[in-house]
């Protein structure tokens, strides 16, 4: 299941590996004290475990904190296992992330000036 996002909503994900025993106190910390963002501005922000068959996310809503939780069955997520910290993705990365796909595609279909281009 796939939760709806606004369409001007940020979306951060979590590099590397995060304690997934981390509560939303936590993770929200992680956020300001780690990555310098604001925990309580309009983004999602995504953290994975070493196993990479969980995700946590953290969304304020204006007066109350939403923690998400999502656990595979079966397969992993592709998570970035990259040095970076933290790293801002686009809706579309979100959905291929949600999806099994790694937000990092080769080859992607890019609008330029009312054309498609491989």
């Amino acid at each position: 299941m796939r939760i709806g996002l606004p369409d001007d909503m940020r979306i951060y994900i979590a590099c590397g590996k995060t304690d997934m025993r981390k509560s939303l106190d936590g993770l929200s910390a992680i956020v300001s004290q780690n990555f310098n963002l604001n925990p309580f501005e309009n983004a999602l922000f995504l953290f994975c475990g070493g196993k990479r068959d969980r995700m946590k996310a953290i969304l304020w809503e204006g007066d109350v904190f939403l923690l998400l939780y999502k656990r595979l069955e079966g397969g992993v997520f592709q998570w970035p296992r990259t040095t970076e910290d933290v790293r801002e993705i686009s809706p579309q990365q979100y959905r291929w992330l949600i999806e099994g796909l790694t937000i990092d595609q080769k080859k992607t279909i890019q609008k330029v000036d009312n054309k498609m281009v491989i």
